[in-house]
């Protein structure tokens, strides 16, 4: 029987190709306080503010492609049983291939509606506060916003519950409830944590096999060793 494989996925394995963090030095984004752009109460205050900030990261994200850690994440699926559990709302590992993406903090290429949050549309243009969805709802983008539930928890959960192996990739362990996934990993689970700075694991009281890379290289150096996993019995 295959191996279940759980990837949790950050902002590091995007950068790659060419994502920016928006997060500067100063906790800014793009010169923004973070509630001005990414909250329920910054989309009250000033909704052509948080349109313009999303609007910019979509057509950015348009102009990248999937880098060499995409891929490689992409074809583990030949090996195991793989789900990818991304905090990232870009679709690169969409677009490499990968089959079962849950993305904990929604997705940039889609909108939903302002009264009904089940109401979601793809979207690939700028979003304006004239935008409307069939009964009339002022559509936002498809985001987590800080303050806000995060629906895909549970299910991300449930997966993380069975995986026989775990590989964080690209993230700094501070964001949660993303961060607090591994502690639902069985205690015989085999975890790889993979992060050009990675963060202390030490407070996790588990095992867990740090690679000091940049996303593709980290995927380049453990590449065989998942493959001779997924061999065993």
């Amino acid at each position: 029987m295959e191996k279940r494989l759980v990837v949790l996925s950050g902002a590091g394995i995007s950068a790659e190709s060419g994502i920016k963090t928006f997060r500067d030095a100063d906790g800014l984004w793009e010169g923004h306080d973070i509630m001005e752009v990414a909250s329920p109460i910054g989309w009250v205050k000033n909704k052509e503010v948080v349109l313009k900030f999303y609007n910019d990261r979509r057509r950015q994200l348009l102009t990248c492609n999937p880098n060499a850690a995409h891929y490689a994440i992409a074809e583990l699926q030949q090996h195991f049983r793989t789900t990818v559990i991304t905090q990232n709302v870009d679709d690169l590992h969409e677009r490499a291939g990968s089959k079962d993406v849950i993305h904990l903090h929604g997705e940039l290429l889609k909108v939903r509606s302002e009264i009904n949050e089940s109401l979601i549309y793809p979207w690939m243009d700028d979003l304006t506060v004239l935008d409307r969805n069939e009964q009339g709802h002022t559509l936002r983008p498809h985001i987590v916003w800080f303050g806000e539930m995060v629906p895909e928890l549970e299910h991300a959960i449930s997966y993380v519950e069975e995986a026989d192996i775990v590989l964080i990739i690209g993230t700094s362990l501070q964001v949660y409830p993303a961060a607090s996934l591994i502690n639902f990993a069985k205690a015989n689970s085999l975890i790889y944590y993979i992060d050009l700075h990675p963060a202390s694991t030490k407070h996790f009281n588990r095992k867990i096999e740090v690679i000091a890379e940049k996303a593709s290289i980290g995927m380049a150096l453990i590449k065989e060793s998942l493959l001779d996993l997924s061999r065993m019995a």
